[in-house]
């Protein structure tokens, strides 16, 4: 399985940042090519990157999440009988009907795809509700707890699984279910705020360090954990944060790389 979490930005040349340096502003995961794990950045990344994609999962309906889902579907349109299956909650759909895609903000891709060749085939999903993608890899949604519906999610074939935790407060779920893989090779968190802002974070129902930390150790044994969706402008300390925290197998995330999970 490959795993990617798509840079916000195209780097310009010669912008070498070390790993771990890259900014993330915006969330989209890629796995093998042609799954996607929310629209952040997938609508900016190169064609040849987007069209591959036959699946799209919304965990929920921040614009860090969606921001760039109304160009990819343009992007990828083609006037024929197949489009992106696009799988969310109910309050996700709705909240892309009334607010994204209205004919103000964007033209209304869900309607036109009732008339015409459609733009996306939406399904509504629900936690703990197995999706099979194809060439065995499914996508299983588990509720996580944030200031909205939103979904993380475990993805896995016969050999790995991976969890993609979404935006989430302190939860338990979706360790629970993770927990019970035992060819759980990694997980991606986020870690948004220093512990300067734990009050933020408790507002927000975001994590810290500490947070991350008690997190991941709810799984009852070591994996490879890998931080995300680390605020910009406190990034240099919540790094350092974690790095404090004396967890096994950290790692922190970066935007563009390619992670590659073999059978265990």
């Amino acid at each position: 399985m490959l795993v990617q979490l798509l840079p916000s930005t195209i780097r310009a040349a010669g912008d070498d940042k070390a790993i771990g340096e890259e900014p993330q502003f915006l969330t989209t995961f890629l796995i093998d090519g042609r799954i996607a794990i929310d629209a952040g950045s997938i609508g900016f990344a190169p064609l040849v990157v987007q069209q591959p994609v036959e699946h799209l999962f919304v965990s929920h309906s921040h614009i860090d999440h969606i921001a760039s889902l109304p160009m990819f579907l343009e992007n990828v349109y083609e006037p024929n009988d197949d489009a992106v299956a696009v799988y969310a909650s109910e309050s996700v759909l709705e909240c892309l009907q009334r607010d994204v895609f209205n004919d103000r903000i964007w033209p209304d891709f869900i309607g036109l795809s009732k008339k015409f060749p459609p733009f996306l085939r939406t399904r509504v999903v629900s936690s703990g509700e197995a999706i099979d993608v194809g060439g065995n890899l499914r996508v299983t949604p588990i509720a996580v707890d944030h200031v909205v519906e939103t979904f993380g999610f475990i993805v896995e074939d016969e050999h790995t699984a991976i969890v993609i935790a979404s935006d989430t407060a302190p939860t338990d779920l979706i360790w629970a279910e993770a927990a019970k893989r035992p060819h759980l090779s990694a997980v991606f968190l986020e870690c948004s705020f220093p512990a300067s802002l734990e009050w933020l974070a408790e507002e927000a129902l975001h994590l810290t360090p500490a947070m991350y930390a008690t997190e991941i150790r709810k799984l009852g044994r070591p994996v490879r954990n890998i931080a995300m969706h680390i605020k910009p402008g406190s990034r240099a300390t919540v790094v350092e944060e974690l790095e404090a925290q004396g967890l096994d197998q950290l790692e922190i995330g970066d935007p563009g790389r390619v992670y590659e999970f073999r059978p265990q």
